[in-house]
């Protein structure tokens, strides 16, 4: 299944994706938190740990305008439920949310980005497109790893 992008069309402050996933919470917690698995479906991360408060960086390759760094800070992590940190890049200081809850057949989860401002539509649409590639790099890399 891809991830299901649930955004209102007319929304621009926050995007909202779901993914039913076949498999258990802890192995989707470990996609989400473990930085091996990380920079294998999303970016890779430097000094990543669940302690509310930390500060951490994602590295993506530079582009021009932009040193490829997205500086985060852990807002809230409860083990196999809920992670939430800030991301920032230049101006654009948006919020990143992943809620996990157990279903019959493995996992729902909800990817919420918030906090985007009325001139930030052109990152609101890079990270429409963003999550829905990185979304769908979750799901194969959870098919591949044990």
């Amino acid at each position: 299944m891809n991830p299901d992008d649930q955004t209102p069309k007319s929304q621009t402050e926050t995007l909202l994706f779901v993914f039913d996933l076949k498999h258990p919470p802890e192995k989707v917690w470990r996609a989400l938190t473990d930085p091996e698995l990380l920079a294998q479906w999303l970016l890779p991360v430097v000094d990543l740990r669940p302690v509310p408060g930390q500060a951490f960086i994602f590295k993506a390759p530079p582009q021009p305008g932009w040193d490829g760094m997205v500086h985060c800070r852990l807002l809230e992590a409860e083990l196999h439920q809920k992670i939430s940190y800030t991301w920032t890049v230049g101006e654009m200081d948006t919020v990143v949310t992943f809620t996990l809850s157990q279903t019959e057949s493995g996992t729902h989860v909800t990817l919420m980005h918030a906090g985007f401002k009325p001139d930030q539509k052109k990152n609101f649409g890079g990270a429409r497109y963003g999550w829905q590639l990185m979304g769908e790099k979750l799901i194969e890399l959870l098919r591949s790893v044990a």
